[in-house]
């Protein structure tokens, strides 16, 4: 399962879908995501294959939303990339002077 979650594009499309106040569609996932309708589709059978997704189908197309172990894993994720972002912001703040 690592094999799909830590790559960019992968962690792109989980946390959009973790927006539930939009109806997702592979289509509306890739332009949203900056990746190829392809690589999206794909990528969705596969997190479908795992449990992590599922999608109801709208004639031609499917909807498709995060499952609750989807969530979960989305929910993570973010959390690890906020812990991240803190830990690189405390790198980068230039050393406070010390008073003597």
């Amino acid at each position: 399962m690592e094999n799909i979650l830590f790559k960019n594009k992968h962690i792109r499309i989980l946390l959009a879908l973790r927006d539930g106040t939009q109806s997702w569609y592979i289509s509306s996932l890739a332009k949203a995501t900056d990746t190829t309708y392809v690589h999206a589709c794909n990528l969705i059978n596969e997190c479908e294959r795992l449990g992590i997704t599922e999608s109801e189908k709208h004639g031609k197309i499917k909807k498709i939303r995060l499952t609750e172990t989807g969530a979960k894993i989305a929910e993570m994720i973010s959390s690890i990339y906020s812990l991240m972002n803190t830990a690189e912001q405390k790198k980068e703040k230039p050393p406070e002077p010390k008073e003597q």
